[in-house]
């Protein structure tokens, strides 16, 4: 945003808002705007401000201005050029950096901002008639450059050419390209763009086009014709008039200091450090072939425009080439071409309060009431929408690469170096995209090793291959996407980096999980998110994210103040790919007696109780399975209108028993699991054969067109382990045999766990998600919404008596569900929905609306 005083032109006022190119002309010592349909033109009477803006998404704006002094431009104008380029920069918060551009002498940065090329026109600009005085005649364009092509108006003579350019003759009706012998392929390249702009441009696409190559006449009538404009053929002489080049002088670069009235002072020295910048004054700092003029933060725009008149005198003094570069810079803004000239200057971290408090300052107006809308996020990358069968990954160990299983993929180290290959279709072609993942705590020899081996991949594919380097930490946004659920844990698993924990014993520091971890969580959506493991210490955390804490069979959340509703909603689903158990080619015997399972087909829903859970209600068993639904975790696309199924141990039906080789015995058996086995190997061994599909499963039709899942959740609160897996990669864990004979696939058993609870911001407290040493007595199991609801509203109590800061608090209750003992009336007029309502949002929003009726 244009910041505007007494002393900056008006013409300046909103400046700066967009990306792109805004040009201004020096006309009768004022500045009149250029329309984008005259951009490229410059006029060789005239001087020309030009201002590049690059807004970007997660950082300040960059703003790069130029002034450009035509050949034939006056001293006032270009004078006047300079000045505006100074007010330019204060009117956007000097923080830019300045270019002084000459006629025939322009940086290939300038030059850049135009496709192909510019073309300076003779003569003065005038915004009636855009020329003044214009008229159409036949003209020789000189073209050099392989990337960026300068074109410059030679005199239409047969001695302006030779055998190292590309030349344009441009006529009336038809526009010539003549490539010297001694040209290069890009550089004809270059000069045809050029040929097809003035086609375009200025003749409105009616001319022809015709190529004339050096040394070649004969049985060529364009080049008869091409010829005839120089009065016939004559041979272009051997020694080429481009041949000649001005000897440049290498000195050490000399630094002054310019006073108020501009006189230049030698510093004397010609040892060059930082500390010798005052931000109180400007300097000069002269390398013959360029020369920058530096000025300190404090220094006013006067004396800013005083030292930039007295550079430019000095050039002219010294007869200075046009060649000669002129860069402007504000103190902080030093280029890398500056800095080298110097022998001490210190590496300066810069400032990232713009990209690390947008966010919070958006949190913290919205706090206050205010609408602020967010920056964009970035754009989702179409070839990570679908990442099934797609991904492969290979950890490193020494000269051994182990390809990881998929349920192992999701899960990376932070001592180990990694192998990621994605393949993908993009426009009916398979590519390939290999990532070379260096771990924060990886060994060197590893990381050497990790890039030998993706070498080898890279050849294996026909160097079809892209190939990326990463470091942990600084992942661009396209890599997580591929997992879409990723949890990274300390500590490694090669050889190498065991032997140097081991020395420097540091085994504590590793990923336990029979130990408190806490990990932070990350992401921007369900299909983009991640866990990081941090250290076990208080300032790990920050009020910016949500972080989970695992300890044996409980987990916690802490939720910073400043943390989103988005990283609520990611927070909520990577605790259960954080914490779920994941039962490939299950049978019968996985059904244990002490806990609930969820078998997931997608077209319907089967909640398994066993006789020995602690859900002794079919309504609890219903109501776990559509907050399965309405999670829907795996991003199946699954509604709450999904069929689902509760099947009691002993009581299982045939089309729920055709998933398992079922052993009606076995179901039929008393005791706990330890029981049950004890009893299996006294007595007779009934048959554990792993399922490949029965013959009804195969055939049947409600099945046939999805692969099936299948998902448990311990009815103690129990957890069985780690193994984090997005949905798309768990459909290929069919067996082999299930996807030849069938289209159908056996389904895959999940544990689930059991819902979560928050950290108040305010008090630091946290409150558990689950024990399997709680006194099932006193506190009834909490598995996804309270069901029990009945029997809990039967002791209700007011909500004065329910209230955490009660002055007669009532004992004897579940001070984790204060709400549930609320009648149904005052239930709603507390919270403004009916407790069924409420039990159907996520946890932390109940979590929310409960903290602010100080009920948690």
């Amino acid at each position: 945003m244009s910041r505007l005083s007494k002393d900056i032109d008006s013409a300046f006022q909103g400046v700066g808002t967009k990306s792109g190119l805004e040009i201004w002309c020096v006309y009768n010592k004022q500045l009149i705007s250029i329309p984008k349909s005259s951009f490229g033109k410059f006029h060789s009477g005239n001087a020309y401000l030009v201002l590049r803006t690059f807004l970007r998404k997660i950082e300040s704006p960059q703003y790069d201005i130029h002034y450009w002094l035509g050949i034939d431009a006056n001293e006032v104008d270009s004078i006047l050029a300079s000045d505006k380029a100074l007010e330019l920069d204060a009117a956007l918060g000097c923080c830019t950096v300045q270019y002084r551009e000459v006629q025939g002498q322009e940086t290939e940065k300038f030059l850049s901002y135009f496709k192909p090329c510019i073309i300076p026109v003779e003569g003065k600009y005038s915004p009636k008639t855009g020329i003044a005085g214009e008229t159409y005649q036949v003209t020789l364009l000189r073209c050099k450059g392989d990337h960026v092509v300068r074109v410059k108006e030679v005199p239409f003579l047969r001695s302006s050419l030779n055998h190292d350019d590309v030349f344009i003759l441009d006529t009336a009706s038809k526009v010539f390209l003549f490539a010297g012998c001694n040209s290069s392929t890009q550089e004809k390249a270059k000069a045809m763009e050029v040929v097809e702009y003035i086609k375009d441009n200025k003749h409105d696409g009616r001319c022809e086009v015709a190529t004339i190559e050096d040394g070649k006449f004969s049985g060529d009538s364009d080049a008869g014709e091409f010829w005839s404009f120089f009065g016939g053929y004559a041979p272009i002489p051997k020694l080429s008039s481009s041949t000649t080049q001005e000897q440049t002088q290498t000195t050490c670069a000399e630094l002054f200091w310019i006073d108020t009235k501009g006189n230049l002072h030698p510093t004397g020295t010609s040892s060059l450090d930082k500390d010798m910048l005052e931000k109180n004054k400007c300097y000069m700092l002269d390398c013959h072939s360029e020369v920058f003029v530096w000025m300190g933060r404090n220094t006013s725009l006067t004396e800013r425009k005083t030292s930039i008149s007295s550079s430019e005198e000095f050039l002219r003094k010294e007869g200075r080439s046009t060649t000669t570069s002129l860069v402007l810079l504000t103190e902080g803004l030093e280029n890398a071409r500056f800095r080298s000239f110097f022998n001490k200057w210190p590496q300066t971290v810069e400032s990232s309060l713009y990209n690390e408090g947008r966010e919070k300052v958006a949190a913290l107006f919205k706090q206050k009431g205010y609408d602020v809308e967010e920056l964009p996020d970035e754009e989702d990358d179409p070839l990570y929408t679908n990442c099934r069968d797609n991904l492969k990954v290979w950890r490193v160990d020494g000269d051994d690469v182990s390809l990881l299983s998929i349920p192992d993929q999701t899960k990376l180290f932070t001592g180990d170096c990694y192998l990621v290959q994605y393949k993908y279709t993009y426009k009916e072609r398979t590519e390939h995209l290999l990532y070379v993942w260096i771990g924060c705590e990886s060994i060197q020899q590893d990381r050497a090793d990790a890039i030998t081996n993706a070498s080898a991949i890279v050849g294996s594919t026909k160097g079809e291959s892209v190939l990326c380097h990463i470091y942990q930490g600084n992942e661009p946004s396209r890599f997580f996407p591929m997992f879409q659920s990723l949890v990274v844990f300390k500590g490694g698993l090669s050889r190498r980096y065991k032997v140097l924990l081991a020395e420097k014993e540091k085994i504590g520091e590793e990923y336990n999980e029979n130990k408190a971890s806490l990990f932070r969580v990350v992401g921007t959506s369900p299909r983009n998110m991640q866990a990081i493991q941090v250290n076990l210490v208080a300032t790990s955390l920050n009020s910016s994210y949500s972080y989970i804490l695992q300890y044996g069979a409980s987990a916690f959340t802490w939720i910073g103040k400043l943390s989103s509703d988005s990283d609520h909603e990611v927070l909520d689903r990577m605790l259960y790919f954080l914490d779920v158990k994941e039962i490939y080619n299950f049978v019968q015997d996985d059904l244990t007696t002490e806990d609930v399972f969820l078998l997931d087909c997608q077209s319907e829903v089967y909640v398994w109780i066993g006789s020995n859970s602690n859900i002794k209600s079919k309504e609890e068993a219903l109501t776990l399975g559509l907050k399965f639904l309405e999670m829907d975790i795996l991003e199946e696309g699954l509604t709450m209108r999904t069929p689902v199924y509760v099947v009691t141990e002993g009581h299982e039906p045939p089309f729920f028993t055709r998933f398992f080789e079922w052993v009606p015995e076995k179901a039929n058996m008393h005791g706990n699991s330890f029981e049950r086995k004890l009893a299996s190997l006294k007595g007779k061994k009934t048959s554990t054969k792993r399922s490949s599909g029965s013959q009804y499963r195969s055939q049947s039709k409600d099945n046939a067109s999805r692969d099936l899942q299948s998902r448990s959740v311990s009815s103690n609160g129990s957890e069985r382990g780690v193994s984090p897996c997005s949905s798309e990669k768990l459909l290929s864990l069919s067996s082999a045999e299930d996807m030849t004979n069938s289209s159908n696939s056996t389904p895959v058993v999940k544990k689930l766990f059991s819902e979560s609870l928050l950290v108040d911001p305010n008090d630091g407290v946290a409150r558990q998600e689950s024990s399997s040493k709680s006194d099932i007595s006193k506190q009834k199991p909490r598995v996804g919404i309270n069901s029990d609801l009945s029997s809990l509203e039967s002791l209700a109590y007011s909500y004065e008596q329910l209230r955490v800061d009660s002055q007669k608090p009532v004992t004897d209750i579940d001070a984790t569900r204060r709400e549930a003992y609320l009648t149904e009336k005052e239930f709603e007029e507390r919270f403004g929905m009916a407790k069924s309502e409420f039990y159907a949002l996520p946890k932390w929003k109940q979590n929310k609306l409960k903290i602010s009726l100080h009920l948690f």
